[in-house]
């Protein structure tokens, strides 16, 4: 069962946009107009600034493809690869293995940056194409 913090956040996360809704210190949820939010700005006092690029889902941007990602990515998955080539080839020295997950990592990481441009193009075009239809409208 969900404690009542998590009702609260999961009862916020359901409201509409136009709803602001500010917590005070005895636990109260106080409706703040969209007006004052907008004029103040977020309840930090800074003004809220338009994200330059595209936006995950979570309201986050989506960071541009880059060498160390997938390099961590590349970390994470080496020994997974590893242990399905050793599973999987079970008569493997071990240099026949580690030359078959460098084999298969030097596969791995440039189609996994690959993956990642396509995926940021895409949404980079879709960005561009929903904010000449806000600019037009």
């Amino acid at each position: 069962m969900a404690s009542k913090k998590q009702r609260r956040r999961r009862e916020k996360l359901q409201r509409h946009e136009y709803e602001y809704v500010l917590e005070t210190d005895e636990g109260e949820e106080v409706l703040e107009s969209p007006r004052s939010v907008t004029a103040a700005g977020p309840t930090n006092g800074k003004p809220a600034k338009e994200p330059v690029g595209p936006v995950g889902r979570d309201g986050k941007p989506i960071p541009k493809p880059s060498l160390r990602r997938v390099l961590r990515r590349t970390a994470i998955f080496a020994p997974l690869i590893a242990l399905f080539v050793y599973l999987t080839a079970s008569n493997l020295t071990v240099a026949g293995l580690i030359l078959n997950v460098a084999v298969l990592l030097a596969f791995f990481m440039p189609f996994s940056y690959l993956v990642d441009v396509f995926v940021y193009r895409m949404l980079w075009r879709r960005y561009e194409k929903d904010r000449a239809a806000r600019r037009a409208s």
